[in-house]
This record gives structure tokens, sequence and C-alpha cells, in this order.
């Protein structure tokens, strides 16, 4: 039950990088958040099957931060691949 705190929180903090982030209306409002809860789900689950305890703060500080840090790479690069596929599209029109 513990990993849905983890969950929550990514979730939380990954909404955060969302606005945090630059051009945020070149991907959709949920995409962050998203991959910030499911990287905080692996991230714990791995770590749970490696033998680190649930009282560890080591569980909590990866799950949490490196979903955070997975989720922020995932936003730019969907920026950039988004700015790419607008610049090709507005070259193959001629705009």
């Amino acid at each position: 039950m513990y990993i849905l705190l983890a969950l929550i929180a990514a979730c939380a903090f990954g909404i955060g990088v969302h606005f945090l982030l630059p051009d945020r209306a070149l991907r959709g409002v949920a995409v962050v958040p998203a991959v910030a809860t499911a990287a905080a789900a692996s991230i714990y689950t791995l770590m749970q099957w490696s033998g680190v305890g649930e009282d560890s703060g080591w569980l909590w500080l990866a799950s949490i931060l490196g979903s955070l840090v997975v989720a922020a790479a995932a936003g730019l690069a969907l920026t950039a691949s988004r700015r790419r596929s607008d610049a090709a599209k507005r070259a193959a029109l001629g705009i």
C-alpha cells in the first residue's frame, strides 16, 4: 500500500514539472505526470524486488526524484520532437 503514496507524490510533482518545463502547449497536460507516475511505479517496484525495505529513505528518494528526472527528460524530448515535426510539416507545406 505504500507504493500508492509514492505514486501520488510522483504524480503531484509531475504536474509541477509540467508547468516548470517550457513550451507546455506543445505536449499534453497529462503526459509528464503520467510518465512520472509510471516511472515511480517502476523504480519503486524494482527497488522492492532488490530488497530495499519500505522504511528506507533511499526507496522514497529514488522513486520520487528519479521519476521526476525521467519525466522532465521525457517532457523535453517530446517537446523537441514536436518542434522538429512541426518544422518539417511547415517546410513541406511551404509556410
